[in-house]
C-alpha cells in the first residue's frame, strides 16, 4: 500500500479502490476508517447503538448489528462525496473488529440459538473457576469457553444444536466473505491457543472434550470453533452477498480482500505499535485494559490477567476491566445539560475539555473523595454486578477539580490493581501507549494514567483513531504481503506506518505517584461499600 500510489490525491485513491476500509464494533458506536496510500484516514463514518439488558444479559439483536454495520457504512459513504464528491464503490482491502469474548452460539443453518451474550456479563463464574482450575490456566468470564461450558453446565437446552461457535468480529467477517476464520488475537479470547503452532491448544482441547462429554456434549469443541489464523493471512474476499449486505443500494463492488477478523485489542496494539516484546499499551473505552507482550511465561495463574496473543500470535498479559469510560461520559452528560440549563450551548469536546483539564487542580489524593466506576460487575476486583458510587469524608474537598480527578483516578484503578500483579511478577514495562477519545483532551487522562502506572505514557496522533484505524492498518498489511511476504507485522508498524509518528510522551510526576498511591489505598478499603451496596440494592 506504499510506495508507487503516494503521488495520487485523495479522491484518485478512493475512486480508482486503492483505499482500505476498517469497521470496529464497539461497545457504543460502531466505526469506519478510511485509510489512504500512507495509512493517513481519509474518511470516517459512525453509527451509536447500546446493548439490551434482557433476561438479566448485556446483548445487540442480530438485528442491530446488521442495521448497525449498514448505517456505518452509509455515513462514511456520505463523508466520501461530501468531502471529496467521490463514492467508493470497492476497495483494495477490508477489515472487521469487534470487542471481543462473549457467546455466539449457531445451528446448522447459521442461525443463532440465543442472543448474543456479550463480554460484559459476568454470569460465567462457575465455568470459568472449573476450567481454569482443570486447565490451571485463567480462564475469563468473558471468554467464549466459559459461556459455552456455563451453558452445558446449566443444562440449557439450545446447547444439543450447537454446531459452530464465533466472536462478533468472526460473524460479520463470515456474513461478509463466507469464511468461518477468526484473527489470532480474537481467537485466544474464545479458546487459549499454543503460540508455537499458532492454533488452539490441543491439551486443553482435549480436557475439555471430556469434561463437555460428561455433561452430555456431543462432538468436539474443535469441530465448533473458527480456523484460526496469523495477521496478514488470506482469510477471503468480499462476496457479492457480502457487499450486497454492506451496502443495500448495489453500488459497491465484491473482490476486495480481507484481512482476519481481530478484536479490540488487537487493533488496539495495532494502533499504538505495540505488537513486539516488552511493548505495551493501553486501551481505554466503555471498558479498559492494558496489554504487555511477554518474552516468556508468567510463574503463576492469575485470575486477574489473561493471556491472549497479538494478531500474529505472541504471548500477552491482559489486564481486563469491564468499566472504563462509560461513568465519566455520564457525568459529562449531566454537566453538559447543566451547561444548557444556563443558556451555555457547549459541545461534548468542550465540556469534556472543561472537565478534565480541571481533574489536574485537584488535590493529588482526591482531596477525601472516592468513586467507583462501577456500571458492571468488575471480575479484577471480585464484584458480581455495579453500583456506581461517589463516597467522601465529612472533611473532604468537594469541589469541580476534586470530583473530576477522583472520576479518572476510578477509570484507572482497577487496571492498576491487575497491574500490580504483573509488577511482582517481574514484567518490567518502560513505556506505555495510550489510546482512546478519552486522550482527546491534551495531558489530563494522560498524566493521571503515568501516575496511576508509575510509567511514562505516550499518544501519537493516531490514538483518537483508536481500534478501526488499527483494523484499517491490518487490512492494509494484508494487501501489502501479497507481494512483500515475508514482512513481519512487527516490521510493517515500523517501517511503514510509524516510522514518522509524532508521539506526545509524559512522565509521572511524583506527587502524583504518591497521591495515586494514597487514592488507592482508600479505594481499596472501600471496596466493602461496594459489596455491601450490591446486597442492598
Amino acid at each position: 500500500m506504499t510506495g508507487h500510489h503516494i503521488g495520487m490525491s485523495a479522491p484518485e485513491v478512493i475512486g480508482s479502490g486503492r483505499a482500505v476500509l476498517g469497521i470496529e464494533f464497539g461497545s457504543t458506536n460502531i466505526k469506519a476508517s478510511l485509510i489512504g496510500p500512507n495509512h493517513e484516514q481519509l474518511a470516517s463514518g459512525q453509527h451509536a447503538w447500546e446493548n439490551q439488558f434482557v433476561d438479566r444479559r448485556w446483548t445487540y439483536s442480530r438485528e442491530a448489528i446488521v442495521t448497525g454495520l449498514q448505517e456505518c457504512f452509509a455515513n462514511l459513504v456520505n463523508e466520501c462525496e461530501q468531502q471529496y464528491s467521490v463514492r467508493p464503490t470497492n476497495f483494495a482491502s477490508i477489515g472487521i473488529s469487534a470487542m471481543m469474548h462473549g457467546y455466539l452460539a449457531f445451528d446448522d443453518a447459521g442461525q443463532l440459538l440465543v442472543p448474543f451474550r456479550t463480554w460484559r456479563n459476568t454470569s460465567t463464574e462457575r465455568a470459568a473457576e472449573a476450567l481454569s482450575k482443570a486447565f490451571e490456566f485463567n480462564v475469563p468470564q468473558r471468554w467464549s469457553v466459559a459461556h459455552y461450558y456455563q451453558a452445558l453446565l446449566d443444562n440449557e437446552e439450545h446447547v444439543a444444536e450447537v454446531a459452530s461457535l464465533n466472536t462478533l468480529a468472526g460473524f460479520v467477517h463470515q456474513q461478509l466473505t463466507g469464511c468461518r476464520v477468526l484473527g489470532a488475537g480474537d481467537a485466544s479470547g474464545m479458546f487459549p491457543l499454543d503460540s508455537s503452532v499458532l492454533g488452539y491448544d490441543t491439551k486443553f482441547l482435549a480436557t475439555f472434550d471430556s469434561l463437555a462429554q460428561s455433561l452430555g456434549a456431543t462432538g468436539t469443541l474443535a469441530e465448533l470453533l473458527p480456523e484460526v489464523l496469523p495477521a496478514g493471512a488470506d482469510a477471503g474476499s468480499l462476496t457479492a452477498q457480502g457487499a450486497l449486505l454492506l451496502d443495500p443500494s448495489g453500488q459497491l463492488q465484491p473482490g476486495a480482500q480481507c484481512c482476519p477478523p481481530e478484536g479490540d485489542a488487537g487493533t488496539g496494539m495495532v494502533a499504538t505499535n505495540s505488537v513486539a516484546p516488552h511493548t505495551a499499551n493501553v486501551s481505554v473505552g466503555t471498558s479498559i485494559f492494558s496489554m504487555v507482550v511477554l518474552d516468556a511465561a508468567l510463574r503463576e495463574v492469575h485470575p486477574e490477567i489473561d493471556i491472549v496473543t497479538t494478531p500474529t500470535g505472541d504471548p500477552v498479559a491482559m489486564v481486563h476491566c469491564n468499566n472504563g469510560a462509560s461513568e465519566l461520559a455520564s457525568w459529562a452528560s449531566v454537566f453538559g445539560q447543566f451547561a444548557s440549563a444556563l443558556g451555555q450551548q457547549a459541545s461534548d469536546d468542550e465540556v469534556y475539555q472543561a472537565l478534565l483539564t480541571s481533574a489536574l487542580d485537584g488535590a493529588a489524593d482526591g482531596g477525601g473523595l472516592v468513586a467507583y466506576n462501577y456500571l458492571s460487575g468488575e471480575p479484577v476486583t471480585g464484584l458480581a454486578e455495579g453500583r456506581p458510587l461517589l463516597v467522601r469524608t465529612p472533611d473532604s474537598t468537594l469541589n469541580l477539580a476534586n470530583f473530576m480527578r477522583t472520576q479518572v483516578y476510578s477509570m484507572f484503578a482497577t487496571l492498576s490493581v491487575g497491574m500490580e500483579i504483573l509488577g511482582s511478577e517481574g514484567v518490567k514495562i518502560q513505556k506505555m501507549f495510550a489510546h482512546g477519545g478519552i486522550f482527546r483532551t491534551a495531558q489530563a487522562a494522560q498524566r493521571l494514567l503515568a501516575a496511576a502506572l508509575n510509567v511514562p505514557v505516550s499518544v501519537g496522533s493516531t490514538a483518537q483513531h483508536g481500534g478501526p484505524w488499527g483494523i484499517a492498518v491490518l487490512a492494509a498489511y494484508r494487501h501489502y504481503v501479497g507481494t512483500n511476504p515475508t514482512v513481519s507485522l512487527a516490521e510493517y508498524l515500523n517501517s511503514q506506518v510509524f516510522a514518522d509518528a509524532q508521539l506526545d510522551e509524559v512522565s509521572p510526576l511524583p506527587q502524583d505517584v504518591a497521591g495515586y498511591a494514597d487514592y488507592l489505598n482508600s479505594y481499596r478499603a472501600g471496596l466493602a461499600i461496594e459489596h455491601a451496596a450490591i446486597k442492598a440494592i
